[in-house]
């Protein structure tokens, strides 16, 4: 039998007989091994412990303390286990697909009653049943003909449907849970009893179409969570009561912020709480951006089809368009025009208006640019996912040998900007090509070096997001993590050479002659809307003094109390700071508590004492203990807190 080699991480290389399996190279080496192992990297893929390896490779035998493997295979087999459980319970239900998705997995299931949540208790108790009997976990490759009438004899034909949409290169994998059985690319544990059985948890019911077809079958979705120990699933369920209590769309309706209806949908309605929230961060944006050297710009919110034709939106990006037909006066035929989805095509507009020469590179051009999108009704979210938004947009045109110097002034433009806002680190991906797309791949090539090799050079080495890039050109996204863990990709920084060649965009340079400029897109909060939301998921409604809509409550605990209530309240709005009076006819301890769940950042509470000393009793958000402060100190102490950061 012909031999392989085999090399281990440690650089050691042994020979084995050609199908060696990776459970046969884990015995070789001990038998302890081969009792921990649960599956092998094997020319850094994912492979399962059964598989036959038939040529040269490298390899690494992985075990429970390999967490990425370890959490995919535990996930994976519990998608299995939870199918065979509702079989075995319900004989008649029909499995689909379930695949492992982040913090655990999902199973679709045909079954004509609906479950109910008190099912999934039922489900769960089955599922440690078939863990604890330690079922062996086996393979086979079988031919599709064999496989196909294997499931049409059983009646699945979701199963028959599913393999004929394989490649016919591609091995048909059939695993077996004990006797249970099903389509599966594997890898999978090596028996039932492998997976933690206290560390997961059915969490929900959804509806979901089969394939993500509208026109198919409405399918049951069960949900679950898994980990590799009960301490990552108690970690998990935590972070899902820490983000229910956060969830900006409660905190919302809660401060008086904002609301949607069905009559505007993606739409935000915004309160004054909101609104303020909203200029605060429109007047800092336009702050920092003057100081970086932009000009703000406003461009037209509905634009002929002709602009976005020639931009190769209408190609590219037209079922993401809102699409308005006009009856022009003496037209032939309706005029077809879009909302603008984006800016870019607009801000070209104005950079080709007049001669433009090398010495007016780099031009950085803003805009608080409202834009519209069409999403799906399903994949609408709050403020966060919407249809109707503005953007701090901003386009840099430049010439190709300053795209290194401007890449790095943006990040460090960007870098001050997240940490005035509280975010002080975040992560850089960068995203290239994607299959749609403008431009030629040499455009493509010269694009994502010259942006790859800016980012590296402004001391930051991205992350690989491949085939994410906008259809023009490769870009940067920068991502942040909030208090309980999250990420959010907000900033993004794009290389455009594609777009001023369309719309023919040129500067005179020091030859004489005409050149393209590039075009740097960048956005550094990306959405008002999804940024506010994010920062009151991220603060848990508690904002920033600066940044809270209602700083400051001065509330009397007796009626005599009421003038020098509106003393105080006069005061401190001179100084800038946004304050009012509570002199109803109430308890103390019910306006604090009325307050305190609005998020107003301070109480002033004032009483007989507080009118006679010239003081006010101060309550901070989340603090039990009070303070008693003379009026002109809380007055300068809270002018300075209601400063926005870059004023100070």
């Amino acid at each position: 039998m012909a031999q392989i080699s085999l090399t281990f991480p440690d650089g050691n290389a042994r020979q084995y007989d050609a199908g060696v399996t990776a459970a046969d190279v884990a015995a070789d080496i001990s038998s302890s091994l081969r009792k921990k192992a649960i599956s092998a990297t094997v020319n850094g893929q994912h492979w399962d412990l059964q598989w036959p390896i038939d040529a040269d490779s490298s390899i690494a035998i992985n075990t429970m303390k390999d967490e990425e493997p370890a959490l995919e295979l535990v996930r994976h087999d519990l998608a299995h286990i939870m199918a065979r459980a509702v079989q075995e319970i319900w004989p008649d239900v029909q499995v689909t697909i379930g695949p492992v998705i982040k913090d655990g997995w999902y199973y679709d299931f045909d079954r004509k009653e609906p479950f109910v949540p008190e099912d999934l208790a039922l489900i769960e108790k089955k599922m440690k049943e078939i863990i604890n009997k330690r079922d062996e976990v086996r393979t086979e490759i079988w031919e599709r003909d064999r496989a196909i009438q294997y499931y049409k004899d059983r009646g699945e034909p979701y199963k028959v449907e599913l393999i004929e949409s394989i490649p016919g290169d591609e091995p048909l994998r059939m695993y077996w849970h004990g006797d249970w059985q099903d389509l599966c690319r594997g890898p999978h544990l090596q028996h039932t009893g492998q997976v933690p059985g206290d560390a997961f948890k059915l969490m929900n019911i959804a509806g979901a179409y089969w394939r993500g077809d509208s026109d198919r079958p409405m399918l049951q979705r069960i949900y679950g969570a898994a980990f590799t120990n009960k301490e990552g699933l108690k970690a998990h369920l935590h972070r899902l009561e820490e983000a229910a209590k956060r969830d900006h769309r409660k905190l919302g309706r809660e401060m008086d912020l904002f609301h949607m209806q069905e009559e505007a949908p993606g739409q935000v309605f915004w309160h004054p709480g909101g609104w303020t929230i909203y200029t605060l961060l429109q007047d800092y944006m336009r702050r920092q951006q003057r100081a970086g050297g932009y000009v703000e710009v406003n461009t037209p919110q509905v634009v002929d089809r002709k602009l976005w034709e020639a931009s190769g939106h209408w190609e590219k990006y037209q079922e993401n368009m809102f699409i308005v037909e006009v009856d022009e006066e003496h037209a032939r035929e309706k005029a077809v025009n879009a909302l603008k989805p984006m800016n870019c095509p607009c801000h070209v507009q104005i950079f080709n208006q007049g001669l433009k020469s090398y010495r007016d590179l780099p031009l950085r051009m803003a805009e608080f640019g409202s834009c519209n999108r069409y999403e799906p009704s399903g994949a609408l979210h709050g403020i966060m996912r919407v249809r109707g938004f503005t953007q701090d947009d901003g386009h840099i045109f430049c010439a190709e040998d300053q795209i290194e110097s401007e890449t790095a002034v943006y990040i460090d433009f960007l870098s001050g900007i997240y940490k005035d806002l509280g975010f002080e680190n975040f992560r850089v991906k960068f995203s290239d090509r994607p299959e749609t797309r403008s431009g030629s791949d040499e455009v493509w090539d010269k694009a994502e070096e010259a942006l790859l090799s800016a980012t590296r050079k402004a001391g930051i080495e991205p992350e690989i997001n491949p085939g994410e890039g906008a259809f023009y050109g490769p870009k940067l996204e920068f991502v942040l993590t909030d208090a309980i863990g999250r990420d959010w990709q907000c900033g993004t920084h794009q290389v455009d050479f594609v777009l001023p060649e369309r719309l023919d965009a040129t500067y005179i340079g020091q030859d004489g002659n005409k050149h393209r400029p590039v075009m740097l897109h960048r956005a550094t909060l990306g959405s008002f809307e999804r940024f506010i939301g994010i920062l009151i998921e991220e603060h848990a409604g508690k904002l920033p003094f600066w940044l809270a809509p209602r700083q400051v409550v001065v509330a009397s605990i007796i009626s005599d109390a009421d003038d020098y209530v509106n003393e105080v309240v006069a005061a401190l709005r001179a100084a800038g700071v946004r304050a009012e009076a509570d002199t109803r006819n109430e308890k103390i301890n019910y306006k604090v508590r009325e307050h305190s769940h609005g998020k107003v950042p301070a109480i002033l509470a004032i009483g007989a004492r507080e009118v006679g000393d010239r003081t006010v009793n101060l309550r901070r958000l989340g603090e039990k203990q009070t303070k008693v402060v003379p009026l002109d100190e809380i007055v300068a102490d809270l002018k300075i807190e209601a400063t926005p950061p870059d004023l100070r």
